[in-house]
């Protein structure tokens, strides 16, 4: 160990490294050129030569080409509410010259004694690495200044990290009105189990049924009504969701505001059984499968509070049927409120979902109408209704009441107006 090394700060940001725009994506309108660029942990570290990812930042780049003939102004908190300005995110990832002197722990104060006299060496060389971490964020940065007429602007934003699918959303304001881009952006580094999953080869093309409205109502009546365990013999939670949209439009329209689920494996049961034990939240935490039609969810989404054992979950499964040239899910949502003992699972324990089940049902049609992902919605009856008097109970035992309706949703591709309409 050369005991000199804590003297010198070794800062080597390459922001000459652009593999990433490689992977940009591009959209044009209205004579405005958008390309959009998401970093990962690993090229985010070798650009700003700090590993941000693990202060939650994740810089998102942005070019836009302004071919019309009056100003644009990009909006920040439409793209992250919260997002860090450049010296706010510099400054998180700054060196500690103290800290890691006292990583050393009393090594340093007992052997290195001689060298704590050489301190105000260390600080300076901090204070210099740090000067050049603001001055390459400050450079690198997207500015909030007008994108002039016929003229252009790049830089990143420094956004919160998000793992999987990212969604941006670009709003720009003019004296002329708005002009708003969506990407859905992959980004590295998470396991989702949706990856897992063959759903796309499930229906050859000579299966898939193209149905209208009324196609759709009496597929919807005649669908299971409950998910069931893996060998299809006993009912769980009721089939309460169905929505209209292409793989590519589902992700796109839940990924801003719902996290994708990681694949159960043993660095992700690590990660939950953390969670659990320091009731932590747990963003891409697993979920466990329920069937329908033979097989676990094709797809599994979730929104979570500060702890892990407050969620909700929604499960999809891709169906045969094509309406409006879009690919028909039906799925099972639902509200964990808490965790409780029980005898029906390996590990003694299941979460306690709300009983309430309309609740997560209505508030998933509540929050694409809040994104305004919506084209239409309504509902269809296709599950038996009970009261809390009189509930039914979900594998685990839990009971729940509901009125027996589905709500039906059609995804929008860009934000618009829906309209409801009654599928029943």
């Amino acid at each position: 160990m050369n005991p000199f090394r804590w003297l010198v700060v070794n800062y080597q940001p390459s922001p000459e490294s652009r593999e990433f725009l490689q992977g940009a994506e591009v959209q044009e309108r209205d004579g405005i050129e958008v390309r959009v660029a998401v970093l990962d942990s690993k090229a985010s570290r070798k650009f700003f030569g700090v590993p941000i990812a693990r202060r939650g930042i994740q810089p998102v780049w942005v070019h836009i080409i302004n071919r019309t003939n009056h100003p644009y102004r990009m909006q920040f908190v439409s793209l992250d509410p919260n997002y860090f300005s450049p010296l706010e995110a510099a400054a998180v990832s700054h060196f500690s010259g103290s800290r890691r002197l006292l990583n050393y722990g009393m090594l340093a104060w007992l052997i290195y004694l001689p060298l704590i006299l050489l301190f105000p060496i260390k600080m300076i060389s901090v204070a210099r690495a740090n000067r050049r971490m603001d001055e390459l964020f400050q450079e690198q940065a997207f500015h909030m200044r007008p994108i002039p007429a016929n003229g252009e602007q790049s830089g990143f934003v420094y956004t919160n990290l998000s793992l999987g699918s990212k969604v941006v959303p670009i709003r720009l304001m003019s004296s002329h009105g708005q002009i708003d881009f969506h990407f859905t952006v992959s980004v590295p580094g998470l396991d989702a189990d949706y990856l897992r999953s063959e759903f796309e080869a499930l229906h050859p093309i000579h299966e898939v049924q193209d149905v209208d409205i009324a196609g759709l109502r009496k597929f919807l009546e005649e669908a299971p009504a409950a998910t069931t365990n893996r060998s299809g013999t006993k009912s769980g939670d009721p089939v309460n969701l169905v929505v209209v949209g292409d793989f590519a439009r589902v992700l796109a329209a839940f990924a801003a505001r719902w996290d994708e689920t990681e694949a159960i494996t043993w660095a992700s049961c690590v990660k939950t059984a953390r969670a659990f034990l320091l009731g932590s939240e747990y963003r891409y935490s697993p979920v466990s499968s329920l069937f329908l039609y033979g097989r676990g969810q094709d797809i599994a989404l979730q929104r979570i509070r500060n702890s892990i054992n407050e969620r909700i979950h929604l499960r999809l499964w891709k169906t045969p049927l094509r309406i409006r040239q879009q690919s028909v899910w039906i799925g099972q949502v639902s509200r964990d409120i808490g965790v409780r003992f029980t005898w029906k699972t390996w590990n003694l324990t299941t979460h306690r979902i709300d009983p309430d089940v309309d609740e997560a049902r209505d508030y998933v049609v509540e929050d694409l109408l809040q994104i305004r992902r919506l084209e239409l919605a309504g509902y269809v009856t296709g599950v038996p209704a009970c009261t809390r008097e009189a509930p039914l109970h979900n594998l685990t035992g839990d009971p729940y009441y509901t009125d027996g309706k589905r709500a039906v949703v059609f995804l929008s591709e860009t934000s618009t107006a829906p309209t409801f309409v009654a599928i029943e």
